[in-house]
């Protein structure tokens, strides 16, 4: 994927929050793109060497619920963001146009709505902002749309699989105890459900990484779905070896991806992984793992059964 981009949804994710409960529209050609926070943020740019007083403060108070969603904490407040803006002025020179090409991508993006609306009647479409940040998020999702950080685009190249992937979590209500298991399920079958729909992938290398490495991995990641501990897995790694961020992003999509192939009704079968309410029984199900729990099991000298009883 061309589009460099960071994602830092986790924190909003791990407060559950059902973003498929608001009262957005059920139309996939009502796709709101709101783009007048970047106005805003160039205006207060070109003050910058100009004004006094910081100019971001106009910026954060004119924002959109967009804004409001990227300011804790990504943008913070005002100077936070005023001094990281004065430190990297021409990487932020770099997007100023970006937005420009948006309208060709417009089509796109509501088709891929169309898409989902296919898959899952039950689909709300909530608006997207293109907002400012500080460098350290690429996208994310709030109660109020999905947020683009514009400042991490050069170009658009990989955008409406980014978008495709949050608009996938306003759709997810899923249940059960906090472990890994549950967090990677939430972002692979964001990931698969939102390929289905664009047909882009947007987390290449992970994937790449993943497949090359997939023995050692399964049999890692066997003995850690259990536990809370999410290091190495998502958000981040201990660089003990090395594998890229995010791989729980690769085995939550192959698990996802497995019990979709075992589904006769496959329109069903989106409805199921969107709302999962036993993220251990889905891995049952799937049966991608069956043969790395089974020799675990061994191991421990337990038998098949007893991995699944919590």
């Amino acid at each position: 994927m061309k589009l460099n981009l960071v994602f830092t949804a986790s924190f909003l994710l791990f407060c559950n929050i059902a973003f498929g409960q608001n009262n957005f529209s059920e139309n996939p050609l009502d796709a709101v793109f709101e783009k007048n926070d970047s106005k805003n943020f160039w205006e207060a740019f070109d003050k910058m060497d100009k004004s006094k007083q910081n100019p971001f403060n106009e910026y954060l108070q004119k924002g959109s619920l967009g804004v409001k969603g990227f300011t804790q904490n990504r943008i913070i407040n005002a100077d936070s963001l005023f001094a990281v803006v004065k430190k990297r002025k021409a990487d932020y020179e770099l997007s100023r146009y970006v937005l420009d090409g948006l309208p060709s991508k417009e089509k796109r993006i509501r088709a891929i709505y169309s898409a989902l609306k296919y898959w899952y009647p039950n689909a709300k479409f909530p608006p997207i902002y293109f907002v400012y940040g500080r460098f350290n998020s690429g996208g994310t999702s709030s109660n109020d749309g999905i947020i683009i950080g514009t400042e991490m685009l050069k170009n658009l190249d990989g955008v409406t699989g980014l978008i495709a992937h949050e608009l996938i979590h306003y759709q997810q209500k899923l249940e059960g105890k906090d472990m890994l298991l549950k967090w990677t399920l939430l972002e692979g079958g964001a990931d698969f459900i939102g390929e289905l729909i664009s047909g882009e992938s947007i987390n290449n290398s992970s994937y790449k990484y993943g497949e090359q490495h997939l023995d050692k991995l399964c049999q890692e990641f066997v003995t850690r779905l259990k536990n809370q501990d999410y290091q190495d897995w998502l958000y981040g790694t201990s660089k003990k070896d090395d594998r890229p961020n995010d791989l729980g992003y690769w085995v939550g999509y192959k698990i996802t991806e497995a019990y979709f192939n075992k589904q006769k009704d496959k329109h069903k079968a989106i409805a199921e992984i969107l709302n999962i309410k036993d993220p251990m029984q889905f891995l049952r199900q799937s049966g991608f793992l069956d043969s790395y729990i089974e020799k675990y099991q061994k191991s421990k000298k337990e038998n098949f059964e007893e991995f699944y009883k919590q």
